[in-house]
């Protein structure tokens, strides 16, 4: 096979920022991870970019006018002040804190999925890396799950412009709503998330999930139970991959890599490798489509490096060629006892086994892709790509009964 053209995009000083210190989200992760990618040498194989950062304007291709402009105004010194505006659009303050420079590391995080996009629009590159990214959770106009800015669906929505069918991918341990709501009523974006399944946030992303209006059926959602093992993963991930491509005859995928999926992590549930993980970015790399990979939850921060700087291997087609002794750098310490590129896998029971659960599953979303397949393909690829105004078409533009949105042209024109 021969290798792609990777772009990646890092800027040093998304590292800088903190949540808070008790806070699950460490984005220093992303520093982690790119100082165990220079250890290993990968640098010189792929372009190398610090991404511009995302404008204001530019987020308000898909959030609201009032709350962006709110996140540039919030610090922890000013929320008291703002009191009802904290309230209406961070949600819980206890997971989507008003921490100092919130905007800031929201305009590197969505600079960089907006770059990567630029770069697989053009031709630059035929894969795409922004670990920074991947903040699935952010709606229009409220934070959620310790993500403010939805960098992924400013990412799509560049794409629409010049591409005809997206697909999103998630594999997170928490469901992607943020992005699967934003693009709920189109069939120019098909969206498919292998999550935890139940009581286990954000509790959406059922299998009755499944799109509506002209996305009905584009909304393809995988509940998976505790312990969820490589096997399994590979099990359903294939197949329901397989079919998806054979049916939405996608021409660009985003892949959100959430790492919260693996073994061991702190917030998640699965008992899934680095392998077993990287199995996903290996599939769609294979598939030959351009590609953009994105980050997304983690907080098992040593396993989390680990497995991007695996996946940024795997985009380069030379995973093979990395020692998995670790190579000496600067976090090296962290990385004790074993000092290994590897997340091992606990002793934890599969329940997606019990009762014949995952064959279930499996066999519901096959079912669904093929009752989409009389008509899909077909007529979605009469579509022509809009010029201009694809916020306007999926109906993410101001919606003239709504309140809110006259209250943003009242505020800023």
């Amino acid at each position: 096979m021969s290798r792609r053209r990777v772009a990646y995009y890092y800027d040093r000083d998304v590292g800088a920022y903190t949540y808070g210190y008790n806070h699950a989200m460490k984005p220093h992760r992303i520093g982690m991870t790119h100082e165990l990618i220079t250890a290993y040498g990968m640098l010189d194989k792929m372009h190398v970019l610090k991404p511009p950062r995302a404008s204001a304007e530019q987020m308000t291709a898909f959030h609201t006018d009032e709350y962006i402009h709110f996140l540039s105004k919030v610090t922890p010194e000013t929320t008291q002040a703002m009191n009802p505006q904290v309230t209406q659009f961070l949600g819980f303050p206890d997971d989507n804190p008003p921490f100092d420079g919130v905007f800031e590391y929201h305009t590197i995080s969505s600079g960089g999925s907006l770059a990567a996009a630029r770069s697989i629009i053009s031709g630059a590159a035929d894969i795409a890396i922004n670990w920074a990214g991947g903040l699935h959770h952010a709606k229009k106009a409220e934070a959620s799950g310790f993500c403010y800015v939805n960098d992924i669906n400013l990412c799509i929505l560049e794409l629409l412009h010049y591409h005809t069918r997206v697909l999103y991918v998630d594999i997170d341990c928490h469901h992607g709503d943020g992005v699967e709501e934003a693009f709920l009523t189109t069939d120019r974006v098909m969206t498919c998330s292998f999550h935890k399944a139940g009581n286990f946030f954000p509790g959406t992303g059922t299998r009755a999930d499944r799109g509506k209006g002209n996305g009905k059926g584009y909304a393809v959602n995988v509940p998976l139970q505790d312990g969820l093992s490589d096997e399994s993963f590979k099990s359903i991930f294939e197949p329901v991959c397989s079919k998806i491509l054979e049916v939405f005859r996608p021409s660009v995928v985003v892949l959100q890599c959430g790492a919260d999926s693996l073994a061991g992590d702190r917030l998640g549930c699965f008992n899934v490798t680095m392998q077993g993980h990287a199995n996903c970015v290996q599939f769609f790399r294979n598939s030959g489509l351009p590609l953009i990979l994105l980050g997304g939850g983690g907080y098992t921060i040593k396993n989390v490096a680990r497995t991007w700087t695996y996946e940024t291997a795997c985009a380069l087609g030379v995973e093979n060629e990395l020692d998995m002794h670790l190579p000496w750098h600067d976090h090296f310490e962290c990385f004790g006892p074993r000092f290994r590129l590897e997340v091992a896998k606990s002793n934890s029971e599969d329940d997606n086994l019990k009762d014949d659960y995952l064959g279930k599953i499996r066999s519901d979303v096959l079912q669904q892709l093929s009752d989409l397949a009389s008509k899909c393909a077909p007529s979605v690829g009469l579509h022509d790509v809009p010029k201009g105004g694809v916020a306007k078409e999926l109906g993410l533009s101001f919606d003239e009964d709504d309140a809110q949105d006259d209250l943003d042209r009242l505020l800023y024109g």
